[in-house]
């Protein structure tokens, strides 16, 4: 799998589908480059499609179209606190973005 999520995200990612009433989370994370060469990323709940590659981390479904799996190789999806924002947040440290930066 191209992509990992912690403990921690999942641990948010099943909370937030707790909340919405749903059963056990798929999440589809997606990811496409900007003119720039930086990556925007998309996360939601979603319903899987037969080419997505699927896998099943910390009690999440995770989804993933063919054309995001390159621009998530190695990629990990983590939920913290970041310096000067109040509430913690979902982050991609994605070594194929030239604006990643190593977690400190």
């Amino acid at each position: 799998m191209s992509l990992i999520i912690t403990p921690k995200a999942a641990a948010q990612i099943v909370h937030a589908a707790a909340e919405s009433g749903g059963g056990q989370p798929v999440l589809r994370v997606a990811a496409k480059r900007d003119r720039d060469g930086a990556i925007d990323y998309a996360m939601g709940f979603d319903e899987p499609r037969e080419e997505d590659t699927v896998s099943l981390q910390h009690g999440v479904r995770l989804l993933i179209a063919p054309t995001s799996m390159e621009l998530l190789n190695d990629t990990v999806l983590d939920f913290v606190y970041i310096e000067n924002e109040v509430d913690p947040q979902f982050i991609f440290r994605n070594p194929n973005d030239p604006n990643y930066q190593t977690a400190t």
